[in-house]
């Protein structure tokens, strides 16, 4: 059998038949649709067909995938990742799209919802005629989000939210926003039509990362909603941490997307870029930092591959994927760096994807838990010792 630069491990061979048909068509969807696209997007500072595209996800089953009724496709977790991946590799917003609107708006009212929520929201969700968002993070609280200020008071039997939410992908554009909030009972999970009197979301300008993506605030001003709105099945910071680690193992195939774009952006310049009268592929330290990126790369997809036959089997664990995240996020950005490097100048030019890539795994590297948080959620988890306070 033949070496694959593209696959050196043969990685292919973990995935059946279904596997395999999931991610062929989400990668000929993402390369007919945003790739042709994602430039001028980045460069412009906007998602101007979400709603279209929205659509489209929906019809090939990509939104809520791994979810169960409701029009979701019943996707495994690992077909779920391969999606994650082929998404970024097309770009970082165009995943954060998905992984928002599946991961955490759906799969809250999915986990934590009545048969009502679940019958008035998800089936428009999977379908992509609705989007959603998810409101944790707040302006002056990011990583504590035990300290949220959005609160909401019973009055009566309706519920009178108040309170900011901040970097919110997708609120924009949202039909529902997922808003987690101080209640005398504990943290709450509230789904909120954003049509509702006292919701708003401006649109966030001016960003670096994540260009191609709809990124908000929300605003609540004394919002009020009946009591049907509360998400009754949790309590507590539990509820969004679980939608969290939902969405966070997305990332773990996800980022892996991003660095294999740029890889394969570097390996395809090394064979054709002359310099010195031959391919500067040709030279030991353009091979030497392939080398390294390639086993990079595929130590991470495989690390994503095991997680995923875990989350199936129901035996994952938070310190898990926070394994991941820490790992393969921190390793994409290096293999695009060093991608950049080989394309040299034209590595910051928008003709290719390594910039872009690069510069939108800065967030991802922040955004669901930073290499902080996760190097502290490990530390405990290998001394049975918290130092978060």
């Amino acid at each position: 059998m033949s070496f694959v630069p593209t696959d050196p491990l043969g990685l292919d061979e973990l995935l059946g038949p279904e596997d395999l048909a999931v991610r062929d068509t989400v990668r000929g969807w993402a390369a007919d649709r945003v790739l042709p696209n994602i430039a001028q997007w980045y460069e412009s500072g906007e998602l101007p067909a979400i709603r279209e595209l929205a659509r489209e996800l929906g019809a090939i089953g990509a939104l809520g995938m791994s979810l169960e009724g409701y029009g979701c496709a019943g996707a495994s977790a690992v077909q779920y990742g391969l999606a994650c991946l082929e998404l970024e590799a097309a770009d970082s917003g165009i995943r954060s799209l998905v992984s928002v609107q599946g991961s955490l708006a759906m799969y809250a009212i999915w986990k934590y919802g009545s048969e009502e929520q679940k019958q008035r929201w998800l089936p428009g969700m999977a379908a992509g005629e609705l989007i959603g968002c998810f409101g944790l993070t707040e302006p002056d609280v990011g990583s504590d989000p035990a300290a949220m200020r959005t609160h909401a008071k019973r009055d009566g039997t309706d519920w009178v939210l108040n309170g900011r939410k901040m970097w919110i992908t997708n609120g924009s554009v949202a039909a529902v926003a997922v808003v987690w909030a101080q209640t005398d009972d504990g943290i709450r999970g509230f789904a909120v039509p954003t049509d509702s009197p006292g919701f708003s979301a401006p649109e966030i300008k001016h960003k670096w990362s994540l260009r191609a993506s709809v990124t908000s605030e929300l605003v609540m001003d004394d919002v009020r909603l009946p009591a049907d709105a509360v998400l009754p099945l949790v309590t507590g910071l539990k509820g969004p941490l679980g939608c969290l680690s939902h969405a966070r193992y997305g990332i773990i195939w996800g980022s892996m997307g991003a660095a294999r774009a740029s890889f394969e952006a570097a390996l395809d310049y090394a064979r054709t870029r002359e310099q010195f009268g031959k391919p500067i592929g040709g030279f030991q330290l353009t091979q030497a930092k392939l080398a390294d990126m390639a086993l990079e790369l595929h130590k991470g997809i495989l690390l994503a591959h095991h997680l995923g036959r875990r989350m199936d089997a129901g035996t994952l664990r938070p310190e898990q994927i926070s394994f991941g995240k820490l790992n393969n996020v921190r390793e994409a950005i290096e293999i695009c760096r060093t991608a950049r490097t080989i394309l040299g100048a034209n590595g910051i030019s928008l003709e290719y994807p390594v910039m872009r890539h690069a510069t939108n795994l800065e967030s991802v590297l922040t955004y669901e838990g930073t290499v902080e948080m996760h190097q502290l959620v490990l530390g405990k988890a290998l001394t049975g010792l918290d130092a978060f306070r």
